[in-house]
């Protein structure tokens, strides 16, 4: 061997996984072969939670459910944001709020964690881009507050209509004056309610009861949906003018910032009160405090604030504001009934029976079943074989999977999930999962598609990834329980190829001694066959799996027989 330039590295999956590690092993040499050995990760379900901290007050019944499940917990509140990071990388969960704040920091110092759970609706105090990239579950309760945020927000516009507080505060400093609280009714009113989800809905029936007509808007929730519960579906454009009242409950957004703004607000009706019990910012703050001095604004219900507590106090001193500490979910019933449903909804999970809540992994809610785990094995496994036996370690730049059967018709999704965790290569350094191995694909820059076809090669999954222009292709499907490989780069072979256990990968020329010949170097290693597969066609560089004992050592002793190899463990 003229030149023999050799590296090996060896890196630790980290997050999500046991301590799993990467072999690579490259040779150069003329002609060149390339050999590679690889463990890929295990299966990222059934998630394992074995701790979870507590880092806020929540009903004592999330505790409690959780540790009859097993889950060791930690309670400890009013930490500091340093303070957090340093204590988090103990936890394979968190349970919040709204007062912590997990940013960024804490979420890369998370090194164990596998759920951020959110006791409450929303999720804008968590950093959920990062949570998903490093192939963590963000999870709220989106029932636990529904009534009690929309029992405010109909106490605040019945406020607002009859100026009940600032007559209760003024009968405490002695005041008898009937004149000056003048109010109107709400009967006969509009009421235009901006953002018809859960909240929305029970709004929208309350104030019916009133009399009031509901009007709306949202980008999602179809028009005949809300018309069924008497809410009329419009565009903004045509709602702002007619409303005697407006209420916002949609998620804190780039398209939701500043909803309500001096532009806004000059489309609507003089005098114009609303209300946010939502979040901080939809209504722009400024823009609300000119439309109040001015009288386009004839009065504000506001429970949430952009920072809270408000330093800026100017909307909260202003006389036509009716202002709340943040208080939509502050009942006991909502926080009883979100600490409840947050424990609930982890155990459930951890138990492989159901996903409900999150807000990042949608593609988790149909891989709780035996079958749907035996197909993620099968994709995470194909994904796999395509990265060890690539002849280039060029980046990949398209994956296509196909699924084939109506057996595999719903499982488009995360297979192609588990494809792209089994494929990718990880320097990145966080290890794929289902939850970010399409987000961490497309950073990588490989573009990817997933299509499906009846075909009479029922319950088949085939893939094809492209790496520096070249083509590698590998199909296979699930059989009495194991996934197995049918086809690799056109060599179809005899009997499917069970993934599971060592597996030596080589390809060659077809002749009569090689098979002799590898049994040959492998014994001199002290590595048994346990079984042989070959294609069906032999013209030609083909594939051939070798089942093995345990892995080689260094594949450069197989290098005088064979083009290209590669093995891995499943």
């Amino acid at each position: 061997m003229s030149e023999n330039n050799s590296e090996l590295q060896i890196r630790s999956s980290g997050r999500n996984s046991p301590s799993v590690y990467y072999f690579t092993t490259t040779f150069t040499s003329a002609p060149s072969a390339t050999i590679r050995q690889r463990t890929p990760p295990p299966k990222m379900a059934p998630i394992c939670i074995k701790t979870v901290l507590i880092s806020e007050s929540v009903d004592p019944r999330c505790r409690v459910i959780l540790e009859e499940n097993g889950i060791r917990v930690t309670e400890k509140q009013d930490m500091k944001k340093e303070e957090l990071i340093a204590e988090i990388k103990n936890y394979d969960g968190l349970v919040v709020r709204s007062a912590t704040k997990v940013t960024a920091d804490v979420i890369n110092a998370a090194d164990n964690l596998r759920i951020i759970g959110r006791a409450g609706t929303g999720v804008d105090n968590v950093d959920v881009d990062t949570a998903t990239k490093n192939g963590i579950i963000v999870m709220n309760t989106p029932n636990g507050n529904t009534i009690s945020a929309a029992e405010l927000t109909c106490a605040l516009l019945m406020s607002l209509s009859r100026n009940v507080p600032q007559a209760a505060m003024s009968m405490k400093q002695g005041n008898w004056d009937r004149k000056k609280f003048m109010g109107a009714e709400m009967y006969g009113k509009v009421l235009g309610i901006v953002g018809l989800g859960r909240i929305g809905k029970e709004v929208a029936t309350r104030m019916q009861a009133f009399g009031m007509r509901t009007i709306g808007y949202d980008p999602i929730t179809p028009p005949e949906v809300s018309a069924s519960w008497g809410v009329e579906q419009m565009s903004l454009e045509q709602l702002w003018p007619q409303c005697d009242y407006i209420t916002v409950h949609t998620p804190l957004m780039p398209s939701t910032v500043g909803l309500l703004n001096d532009e806004t607000f000059a489309k609507c009706k003089k005098g114009v009160k609303v209300v946010n019990c939502a979040r901080g910012g939809i209504i722009d703050e400024e823009a609300l405090l000119r439309a109040l001095e001015s009288g386009q604004c004839g009065g504000a219900g506001l429970d949430v604030f952009i920072e809270e507590p408000p330093r800026n106090r100017s909307l909260v001193d202003h006389p036509n504001v009716i202002s709340c500490p943040h208080l939509g979910a502050s009942t006991k019933e909502a926080q009883a009934r979100c600490g409840e449903d947050i424990a609930l909804q982890i155990v459930d999970m951890v138990n492989g029976k159901n996903l409900v809540g999150a807000v990042n992994a949608q593609v988790l809610a149909g891989t709780f079943s035996q079958e749907s785990q035996q197909l993620i094995g099968l994709g995470e496994a194909v994904g796999a074989v395509l990265q060890s036996c690539s002849a280039s370690r060029k980046p990949f730049t398209h994956a296509h999977i196909t699924t084939q059967g109506d057996s595999m018709k719903s499982c488009g999704g995360y297979l192609t999930s588990a494809v792209l965790a089994g494929l990718l290569n990880h320097e990145s350094g966080c290890s794929a999962n289902l939850i970010n191995a399409q987000s961490l694909a497309k950073e990588s820059g490989i573009a990817v598609n997933q299509s499906h076809c009846a075909s009479e090669a029922a319950g088949v999954c085939k893939v094809e990834v492209v790496a520096d222009g070249r083509s590698y292709k590998a199909s296979g499907s699930v059989q009495g329980g194991v996934p197995v490989l049918l086809e690799l780069s056109d060599s179809v072979f005899r009997q499917p190829v069970a993934l599971t256990g060592n597996l030596l990968f080589l390809q060659a020329s077809a002749g009569p001694q090689l098979l002799s010949s590898v049994a040959g170097v492998l014994a001199s290693e002290g590595v048994q066959i346990e079984s042989f597969s070959a294609p069906v066609d032999h013209t030609g560089d083909v594939w051939y799996c070798v089942g093995v004992s345990s892995p080689l050592r260094d594949l450069s002793v197989l290098k005088p027989l064979v083009k290209d190899a590669a093995q891995l463990s499943i």
